[in-house]
């Protein structure tokens, strides 16, 4: 996934979202509350727009007030496309004029859900991986068969193109897009806010097809991965966290994977380059003892996981979302 796009530049602030008709009120309701006002965030620009501004019929047929029409987008950092009911009819084509110009001067253009749909038409997902809910992927990648469909991803980040699975995993793709532009610290200070976690990986599955049982090593587990978040620094193994859940490894990876919807090596590595994102952002530690707080044996080893995720070095990351002189290399 291609994660480090505006490193070195500036982040977004201004934020519109595209309501069709029929809109997912789920939808607008979780874009609106991740961007509105909110102190110790960074103050978003943030408004709904719509074909022409009025009131537009939602999924459960309230009338929705949307102040802004397509011009509200030529001047938008990010522009989000929600849901709709009527996802399968042809898009405006001013709308489909808008994202195309958008994403023309470098305007990062997300769709979430459904919303897949207007946004492929536009041809900006030709020859790139994209997502939306599971339920419609299939008929999108009929439709679109230049389009690589993730069924499984809860996001998919392909620089200034993102897409997500929607309803509830709408918060994952917008943190997810408030770590990569805004950095760590923002991204959690978030997620605190919304009692949210503060970061799902796109890899993750949108459901799960084999729920946990309520049963002691289903307690086991909780527990072995709050120790887990508390002893980063520790050399962290599969096998030690299986013996500390009291399961054989074959079954610990199997109840993790259900819990989680990824792998305890992806989950781990997360975890460790989450908080070097974090302590990179609010600290002054040297590289080297940032590696080491978060598990990893020296600053080299950290730098090739840091370069593999978000494409740049930590120091550059570093010069990019903090005001702190760095120490170190």
């Amino acid at each position: 996934m291609k994660r480090a796009r505006l490193i070195g530049m500036s982040p977004f602030l201004t934020v519109t979202a595209y309501a069709p008709p029929g809109v997912g009120m789920l939808a607008v309701a979780l874009v609106t509350e991740m961007f509105g006002p909110r102190e110790g965030l960074p103050d978003f620009d943030f408004a709904l727009c719509t074909d022409q501004p009025g009131l537009v019929p939602t999924d459960h047929g309230i009338a929705l007030p949307v102040p802004y029409g397509l011009d509200r987008i030529a001047a938008t950092d990010l522009v989000i496309v929600l849901p709709g009911t009527h996802f399968l009819a042809p898009p405006a084509p001013g709308v489909l004029q808008a994202l195309t110009d958008a994403h023309e001067r470098g305007a990062i253009v997300a769709a979430e859900c459904n919303g897949a749909f207007t946004l492929a038409a536009t041809g900006l997902l030709d020859g790139r991986r994209a997502t939306t809910h599971w339920q419609v992927a299939e008929l999108l990648a009929r439709r679109h068969p230049d389009v690589t469909i993730d069924s499984k991803a809860l996001y998919v980040d392909e620089g200034n193109i993102v897409t997500g699975a929607g309803n509830g995993s709408g918060f994952d793709l917008w943190l997810h897009l408030l770590r990569r532009e805004h950095g760590a610290a923002v991204a959690n200070a978030a997620a605190c806010h919304l009692v949210l976690p503060s970061h799902r990986g796109g890899e993750h599955a949108q459901y799960m097809t084999a729920p946990v049982a309520q049963d002691d090593q289903g307690e086991h587990l909780a527990e072995v991965l709050a120790w887990a978040r508390e002893n980063l620094h520790e050399p962290l193994t599969v096998a030690e966290l299986a013996r500390r859940a009291m399961m054989s490894r074959r079954s610990f990876a199997r109840r993790f994977s259900a819990a989680t919807g990824t792998t305890p090596h992806a989950w781990l590595r997360n975890l460790r380059l989450d908080r070097a994102e974090e302590l990179l952002e609010t600290t002054d530690l040297p590289i080297d003892e940032i590696a080491r707080k978060v598990g990893y044996g020296s600053a080299a080893v950290l730098r090739a996981q840091f370069v593999r995720r978000r494409g740049v070095p930590p120091r550059s990351y570093r010069s990019a979302f903090t005001h702190t002189p760095p120490n170190g290399t």
